[in-house]
């Protein structure tokens, strides 16, 4: 299949292309860097260099890319948790204005079906259940997920507008593995060699991960299943009471400490004691059927 692949050296990008590839797709990465594009050329795929907010640019790449897929991995974010505050504003512009370019395009020259990345973990589920496809992004959450959760809700709706074109969305898991934050010598992992991410009240909210590899092989699979909402997250969903020493002690890592949700709050904000304690891990039995998926186990429980 010919593939159009947008955030072609985002986190995600360089396992994606590579799996692409080995499964004999003919790929064209779009980037806006001539390094990056280098970098994709080395690959094996196909470069382009386009400003997403550029209308007629990506209308033009995605016509003489002659794509059949396109997989839209469009994201503006930070190597530095703590920075996400200034990139807030600017990655959700880029997913909905400049996806929107894309999306616009891919139906505008027949492209068949449309791939978007999507959230595995700010859904809503029942209290003590794992949120399966049906269930709603959490719109009420704390003011910065509620905001990621009405993005990922506009790009879903508008992924799902037009009978022009099959729509997938990949709700994808927080990423682990090479270049992500969830990985030794990364953001993640260095707030907790530091002990700066706590244990918030019980620890109650359950976090879904994924593998970047693992998230890359369902993403090539979805090129040919049923269009709809897959849940990309492994088998492991876990309390942050569970996951966090567990990542502590992987990492060689001091245990991290404990602090209660008003010391957090008044330190951190709300948002940093919603994801401690309100979140809700996702369910992978549809991936795992429909896509013939098998995620491996959370590196860090596993280890």
């Amino acid at each position: 299949m010919r593939v159009f692949v947008a955030g072609a050296s985002g986190a995600i990008g360089e396992p994606l292309i590579a799996e692409l590839l080995k499964q004999g797709h003919s790929v064209v990465g779009m980037t806006t860097s001539e390094a990056r594009a280098g970098n994709l050329v080395r690959q094996g795929a196909e470069a382009v260099i386009v400003d997403a907010f550029d209308a007629a640019a990506v209308d033009a790449a995605l016509r003489q890319s002659k794509a059949e897929a396109v997989i839209d991995e469009l994201t503006s974010l930070p190597k530095e948790q703590s920075d996400m505050p200034k990139y807030a504003e600017g990655d959700r512009k880029l997913r909905l204005e400049g996806g929107g370019n894309l999306f616009h395009a891919a139906i505008a020259n027949g492209v068949r079906r449309y791939l978007q990345q999507s959230s595995g973990f700010f859904l809503k589920a029942a209290e003590g259940r794992l949120a399966d496809e049906s269930a709603p992004l959490d719109m009420n959450a704390s003011p910065s997920v509620a905001a990621s959760a009405r993005t990922y809700t506009e790009l879903e709706m508008r992924l799902f507008s037009s009978s022009a074109i099959e729509g997938v969305a990949l709700r994808y898991g927080f990423f682990y593995g090479p270049k992500t934050w969830y990985h030794p010598g990364e953001a993640a992992a260095n707030m907790i060699m530091r002990q700066q991410n706590p244990v918030v009240g019980k620890g109650e909210g359950v976090s879904s991960f994924v593998h970047i590899d693992d998230a890359a092989i369902a993403t090539v699979a979805a090129l040919t299943a049923d269009p709809g909402i897959y849940n990309l997250v492994d088998d492991d969903p876990s309390p942050q009471a569970v996951w966090l020493p567990a990542f502590a002690k992987f990492l060689g890592a001091p245990a991290p400490p404990h602090m209660t949700e008003d010391e957090v709050k008044a330190i951190a904000g709300e948002d940093i004691v919603y994801y401690a304690t309100k979140l809700s891990g996702a369910s992978n039995a549809k991936a795992k059927q429909a896509l013939a998926w098998k995620p491996r186990r959370l590196e860090w429980l596993s280890a």
